[in-house]
């Protein structure tokens, strides 16, 4: 007699294979290795089963055939947000499930969750609106919105959590629940910065917002006044209006023909703007740094579509958030900047301290700035602790070990009774899915 044994990769692949529209993979089929990988390219996933979902009921297909043969189970559209490999689990895929629908007259959106921001763009610029999206359009829209979603109009308008009005999200069990702020309000408030451990949003609308032209861009100066424009910077943006938005970077320019030849291989001092208002305005407001960083090398403030900036990022590596630019930490960006990291350091406030009464958990709101560094040292992050707050924002953070360092106590200790109510068993538990999970 012939005894077959049946593993549980294989029959969960069988049911999802005759039960959903997308198409499943197992390793050593054609799109297995294209489908797994993140964007990181550290991470070398190998997840037994990757399902691309196309609609939500092969989302709550793919939620129930985890949960039945026991696979652990992640989501990743875009894989911005993946900081943990799936092996020997199940990975839903929702990049194909991208649309974007625009009710001008309401100035609201509504989107798929495959879909990045460069399609919420691009929908959104005829009508002369503007989602608070980040500063990459292919960032995916919907992991952003639910990490927090620090962009350039956000002194302006707020979080991108702050705008969510509505979400479809499959929870652990596959049920289909529709969240706001008067159905399922826990829930609601968690998802706005609480991250996607909660279970599978398949739909997000959010509020879009009147803006159709800024001015900005990033402009470079001579590196040897960075310590004096970096002190006229903290006075400076104590009294930014809400409608200016702003960045200082300290960087070694890549040596390429992409870049202007006066910059080319050279460390640079860079000053990022966006302002929602009229350009003589802004260049107004953008003097006092003008003269405190001296004649620019390369001057890259324009008007222009807000669909159209180009502000760019640097790698949190080290990331957090500090209630003053004190002389101490100003000299420590610079010489860790002379030692070859590059330096972000970001202006908060504005609309992002002033939280509605129903806000979600996005934290250590008021705090006014944060500090990036891509290649910390040990020597310079410890110069750095003291003065910070020890803290983290969810979008920024890759050490899942540390989920509870980007928010208040209380709204953490919120945010693990919502989880144990509608995910009691942690089925959603990789990366900070993971919610206190040690508790």
């Amino acid at each position: 007699m012939t005894i077959t044994i049946q593993h549980p990769q294989t029959s969960a692949a069988t049911v999802l294979r005759g039960a959903i529209a997308g198409a499943v993979h197992e390793p050593g089929d054609a799109g297995y290795d294209r489908h797994r990988k993140p964007l990181l390219p550290t991470l070398d996933p190998r997840p037994d089963l990757v399902v691309e979902a196309r609609s939500t009921a092969d989302v709550q297909a793919a939620v129930r055939a985890a949960r039945e043969h026991d696979l652990p189970f992640s989501v990743q559209a875009t894989g911005h947000g993946t900081y943990v490999p799936n092996d020997g689990g199940l990975l839903l895929k929702t990049t194909a499930m991208s649309s974007v629908f625009v009710d001008p007259s309401r100035q609201v959106v509504r989107v798929r969750p495959g879909t990045v921001w460069g399609d919420v763009l691009a929908a959104t610029r005829p009508y002369g609106l503007a989602p608070l999206s980040g500063s990459s359009p292919t960032v995916g829209v919907t992991g952003y919105t639910l990490g927090g979603g620090m962009g350039w109009l956000a002194r302006k308008h707020g979080f991108a959590a702050d705008s969510v009005l509505s979400a479809d999200i499959v929870t652990a069990d596959g049920t289909l629940l529709t969240v706001s702020a008067d159905r399922h309000p826990d829930l609601f408030w968690a998802i706005r910065g609480g991250g996607g451990g909660f279970g599978v949003v398949t739909s997000l609308e959010f509020r879009v917002y009147p803006v159709a032209q800024v001015y900005g861009g990033i402009s470079w100066f001579d590196v040897t006044r960075a310590a004096a424009a970096l002190r006229a910077y903290r006075e400076w943006a104590a009294t930014a209006p809400d409608e200016m938005s702003s960045a200082v970077v300290l960087t070694t320019i890549p040596d390429v023909e992409a870049m202007p030849a006066e910059l080319r291989g050279r460390r640079a001092l860079g000053i990022k703007t966006m302002y929602t208002g009229r350009a003589d305005d802004a260049e107004r407001l953008l003097r006092p740094l003008r003269l405190a960083a001296g004649p620019a090398l390369v001057d890259g403030y324009r008007s222009m579509d807000y669909a159209d900036a180009a502000m760019g990022g640097t790698p949190a590596r080290f990331f957090d958030f500090f209630p003053a630019l004190g002389d101490e930490v100003v000299d420590t960006v610079v010489e860790a900047a002379e030692a070859g990291s590059t330096v972000e350091i970001r202006h908060y406030d504005g609309a992002t301290a002033r939280p509605g009464v129903d806000a979600g958990p996005v934290s250590h709101r008021g705090v006014p700035f944060s500090v990036i560094l891509d290649k910390p040292t040990p020597e310079f992050v410890n110069r750095l602790r003291p003065h910070g707050i020890g803290g983290a924002f969810l979008n920024f953070l890759a050490d899942t070990t540390r989920t509870a360092a980007a928010y208040t106590p209380a709204d953490y200790a919120r945010l693990c009774a919502v989880k144990a109510a509608y995910d009691p068993e942690r089925f959603f538990g990789q990366g900070h899915a993971a919610l206190a999970a040690s508790e």
